[in-house]
């Protein structure tokens, strides 16, 4: 058999695979299916094949291994997967990799995070950063430096993933990376040892006030409830807590059972967390098994329009619970629970399964019908959710009106951080990260951790934009002015102490973590409340 109708059977079957799945999925649990459900089936699948077979034969391009590929990966199992709801999925063998490589939140390479940048007229691969503790932070390697070539291949012309594939390999396998930095007259040769790179998903978490933690929770994967254990852990030694920022902002969700444990180290032993309903298996109730340690403290989740999935399932159990309050935007309202079913040739098949509520009832999920994917994802109604007539409305433990059917609304709202032109401009350029590696270059001292952006750097930078062509005005410059400091000052804190330290800068000047730490009376004030001995009439509520 030729190779080409080799892998076009695979793809076949690959496809023949997940209808068999959907169709068991849907015949589970049911006590008898129709004969003419299953006819039909069979048709639907007999027209399928038909279908394919003249296209093979028929179509006016030659239907080559990969044309084949990408009709069934990106065109008919999508297809038929998105007419259902917008998150079943399907997971080609590399799609796949990745994801089990997220959810495991970690892989082997050297630990750096690059960046395209177009430079006289040809694509260069720069370091944003590397890593603390990896081998590229651990060899010198500093953000700005330009990768040249990896083990004598030049990356001119390829894209990041290209040259991050080349960058990741097995344990303890040699990588031989050259670069270049401005300052320095001859490239440089770094010859790493690949190593496992931990993907941290509490990624910052300091005490942004005295007495007052914030942490940053980017996903949930394996290991996301112990990094907030162990972050709470280190606030503790520090001193008793006064207040806790948790930043759900962009957070995407991930894995639904480190959502319910990051929830049990706030809540009290046996509160419900999340329970999940489909049809096929039996419903399921997540509960606190262990409960929050030690004393209370007033809790500020903050969120934003991207913040789905597993995050909403904490903001809801918190809320419900009224163990915090939810501040920022009406979250993203994903609801929808997802089995991953593993199919043959390292693919896979993410189905929606079950619909996930909050403790006080609340459907999270937001309407999907009758809409594209891109009205879905992108297209959000800016109004007032809690004046929309049409949702559910529920109550929390303490009697607060909460509303289901479209995310996660904030107890108190508060505005996104919205761009001007003057900051779109220096952004597009690359004006803060090329103006830290040339000022490190030329100030050979570095900096001091008391840094601050006085008039004379401000003088240099605005030199460094003359000079790179960036045509901004003094005026604009000026209407920006704590902003242009504070990205100068996180790029320099980046190249010169690592990645933590420039985070830390522009987490204590973001504007709504701000705001977010301005509630934390109203979050103490909730807590007290919660806190009071309950009367007869209220404890039997």
């Amino acid at each position: 058999m030729a190779p080409r109708t080799r892998r076009a059977l695979f793809s076949v079957t690959i496809f023949l695979a997940t209808c068999s799945i959907l169709g068991s999925v849907i015949s589970q649990k049911v006590a008898a299916q129709s004969a003419s459900d299953e006819s039909s089936l069979r048709e639907s699948l007999k027209s399928f094949t038909t279908v394919y077979s003249l296209v093979e034969q028929n179509y006016a391009e030659k239907m080559d291994s990969d044309r084949a590929d990408k009709a069934i990966y990106d065109g008919a199992i999508p297809g038929m997967l998105h007419v259902l709801d917008p998150h079943s999925n399907f997971y080609d063998p590399k799609a796949y990799a990745q994801m089990k490589e997220d959810q495991h939140g970690r892989y082997y390479g050297v630990g750096m995070t690059i960046q395209p940048q177009l430079i006289d007229g040809t694509l260069k691969i720069l370091v944003l950063y590397p890593f603390e503790g990896t081998p590229s932070y651990k060899a010198g390697i500093k953000p700005g430096d330009m990768i040249i070539s990896v083990d004598g291949k030049p990356t001119d012309g390829l894209d990041s993933a290209a040259v991050a594939a080349m960058l990741k390999g097995p344990r303890g396998t040699h990588v031989l990376v050259t670069m270049s930095r401005e300052g320095r007259d001859k490239p440089m040769s770094f010859d790493l040892i690949r190593d496992e790179i931990p993907r941290p998903s509490v990624d910052l978490a300091f005490q942004i006030r005295p007495n007052v933690g914030y942490m940053h929770v980017t996903n949930f994967q394996e290991t996301t409830a112990r990094e907030v254990g162990d972050a709470l852990d280190k606030f503790r030694q520090d001193g008793p807590l006064k207040g806790l920022i948790i930043d759900l902002r962009g957070n995407p969700g991930g894995l639904l059972n480190q959502a319910v444990d990051m929830s049990d180290k706030f809540l009290e032993r046996g509160q419900v967390v999340v329970s999940q309903h489909g049809r096929v298996a039996a419903d399921q109730v997540y509960s606190a098994s262990r409960g929050e340690q030690g004393p209370k403290y007033p809790v500020v989740v903050l969120v934003n329009r991207n913040t789905a999935s597993a995050a909403e399932i904490v903001s809801g159990a918190l809320q419900d619970h009224d163990r915090a309050l939810i501040v920022g935007e009406t979250t993203f309202g994903k609801g929808l629970v997802q089995t991953v079913f593993t199919l043959s040739q390292n693919t896979g098949l993410a189905l929606t399964t079950f619909h996930y509520y909050t403790p006080s009832g609340r459907l999270i999920q937001r309407p999907y019908d009758h809409m594209s994917l891109y009205d879905y994802y992108y297209v959000r109604d800016a109004s007032n959710p809690k004046d929309n007539a049409n949702r559910e409305v529920k109550l929390t433990d303490e009697g607060r009106t909460v509303y289901g059917g479209g995310g996660i609304t904030p107890d108190e709202h508060i505005d996104p951080v919205k761009s001007d032109h003057l900051q779109d401009t220096l952004l597009s350029h690359y004006a803060f990260f090329n103006f830290s590696k040339h000022y490190l270059a030329t100030h050979g001292g570095g900096i001091s951790k008391d840094f601050n952006v006085d008039d004379a750097v401000m003088a240099d930078f605005k030199t460094f934009l003359k000079a790179k062509t960036i045509d901004v005005s003094d005026s604009d410059i000026e209407a920006n002015l704590d902003w242009v400091k504070e990205s100068i000052k996180a790029e320099l804190f980046t190249s010169q102490f690592g990645q933590i330290e420039g985070q830390k800068v522009r987490a204590e000047w973001d504007p709504q973590i701000g705001k977010a730490i301005g509630f934390l009376p109203q979050a103490q004030a909730l807590e007290e409340h919660l806190t009071k001995p309950k009367t007869i009439a209220s404890a039997s509520k």
